[in-house]
């Protein structure tokens, strides 16, 4: 399988390059693991001057049944922005209050096309209030940007809207509680809802497990176009597994050609 030019745009931009020997480029695999090494850092020029890696539309495919979710009630269900900002900075619901050093809430265009759910704020995420920081935010930045997005001001068609699943973060970075998750979900069901995207981007286990509903695999969820109150959702990996596992970053790459494929047809 030949790697194309926009194939290792994106891989750049996540911080990947392509090697293989001299005139066998067109037999790599983009998903094997040796075909892929940690790429120099290379300055990135300005976003107004940067022009948007090109997709391909995706094959065509079925959609996967959507998940049946109970219409979200109570004061929540009614909030704005600013009123759901605060009933989140204010939140005392569950035991994560307690140790939070404050509440991220998420950032972002509330009119984006594209909507980024993540799985629990971190140390620094607690720290500065924002989710998606760090090395992990890093990276994420750096997929954005392969597909001429960004988390900073933008039109709607450039900024994406980034939310975490719960706000608060657990002490010393544990896996949510079920009932913390539970507790949370109002929250995101009415961020997802006031911002009304185009497509939704989980990443990690317990994002796909709050939207889908699904204790599946990200492995056997990914590739396919889920469905969440209507909007087309795919499934990939979290920056932070990504961090871990490098060889993973050309699947991660898939899944987001398919999600822009999607805002193309």
């Amino acid at each position: 399988m030949a790697w194309t030019d926009r194939q290792r745009a994106m891989l750049r931009a996540m911080g990947l390059s392509v090697w293989a020997p001299p005139g066998a480029l067109d037999d790599v695999l983009p998903d094997a693991p040796s075909a892929v090494m940690p790429a120099a850092s290379v300055p990135s020029p300005p976003a107004s001057e940067r022009p948007i890696v090109p997709i391909r539309p995706a094959p065509a495919m079925a959609a996967e049944p959507a998940v049946a979710l109970e219409p979200l009630t109570g004061e929540v269900a009614t909030l704005d922005w600013p009123a759901l900002r605060a009933a989140v900075a204010a939140c005392q619901a569950c035991a994560l209050c307690e140790s939070r050093t404050q509440t991220v809430f998420g950032v972002g265009n509330p009119r984006a096309h594209w909507m980024i759910v993540g799985e629990a704020p971190g140390e620094q995420e607690d720290l500065r209030g924002e989710p998606f920081v760090g090395p992990a935010g890093q990276l994420l930045d750096a997929m954005l940007k392969a597909l001429g997005l960004t988390r900073s001001e933008a039109p709607p068609e450039q900024q994406v809207f980034i939310a975490n699943t719960l706000k608060c973060r657990p002490p010393r970075n544990r896996n949510p509680e079920p009932a913390e998750l539970a507790r949370c979900e109002p929250f995101l069901r009415r961020q997802l809802a006031l911002v009304q995207p185009k497509v939704i981007l989980a990443m990690g286990r317990f994002a796909v497990q709050s939207l889908l509903r699904s204790d599946d695999a990200i492995g056997r969820l990914r590739g396919r176009i889920h469905r969440y109150e209507g909007v087309p959702l795919i499934v990939t990996y979290h920056p932070a597994y990504l961090l871990r596992q490098p060889a993973d970053k050309a699947k991660a790459w898939e899944d987001l050609c398919l999600a822009a494929s999607l805002l193309e047809r």
